[in-house]
């Protein structure tokens, strides 16, 4: 049985709006690209040897850091 892809779809022009605000402090946005990555996140969060909610609020604090580091 295949499993349900859960991911959801946006534009390449959403996205970039999205990180322009993120970048801007905009806390809508920046829960916006984490619920968008959530699935991303859980998967990853498995391979880290500490409890799951741990590892997970590590991913999104180095996530959103990178973030705000990174130039358009």
């Amino acid at each position: 049985m295949e499993e349900k892809n859960d991911t959801q779809t946006i534009t390449d022009s959403e996205f970039l709006d999205l990180l322009r605000s993120a970048r801007q402090d905009d806390p809508e946005s920046m829960l916006e690209l984490i619920e968008l990555f959530k699935g991303d996140f859980l998967r990853l969060s498995k391979f880290i040897h500490m409890p799951q909610e741990d590892a997970i609020s590590q991913i999104i604090v180095e996530f959103l850091e990178f973030i705000k580091r990174s130039e358009d």
